[in-house]
């Protein structure tokens, strides 16, 4: 599954960073996919009701200015930010067998370019927020396994 583009804007490398600009990266795959998370680690971490990441390949995220802060947010992962703005940008798995890194799509310095195709972890979706939209949602993140 890949994540709907606008039309001809996806041209690779892409790029982003963080608010006061200390920190700059660069992707150069497209992503795996991209989607909406509701859970409350990133709820928590972000302040903020939902995040919508990009997942790439670790491989294809580079960082080309700055050193970001990490933060072992739970066992299953960890999360880097700048240690100036305080701008969140990645969700690493720390599963070896894992080589993927999930890029805040909001960071991109153009974040028109790639929508959420789903939302997960809707079993933590704060009342008072929603979306309107059709996209799938799944209460945990199962958008991956066969059911």
């Amino acid at each position: 599954m890949r994540p709907e583009t606008q039309a001809g804007r996806l041209t690779l490398p892409f790029s982003g960073g963080c608010l006061c600009g200390r920190l700059r990266y660069r992707l150069t795959s497209p992503p795996i996919d991209a989607g909406y998370c509701h859970c409350r680690l990133c709820q928590r971490s972000h302040g903020a009701p939902v995040v919508a990441w990009a997942t790439l390949p670790r491989a294809a995220f580079a960082l080309v200015a700055g050193e970001p802060q990490t933060y072992a947010s739970s066992p299953a992962g960890r999360r880097t930010f700048c240690a100036t703005c305080g701008t969140h940008l990645t969700f690493e798995p720390t599963d070896p067998g894992l080589t993927t890194i999930d890029v805040a799509l909001a960071t991109l310095d153009d974040p028109e370019i790639l929508r959420p195709e789903f939302h997960i972890w809707t079993s933590s979706r704060l009342s008072w927020f929603d979306t309107v939209d059709d996209l799938p949602r799944y209460p945990k993140d199962e958008r991956n396994q066969d059911s």
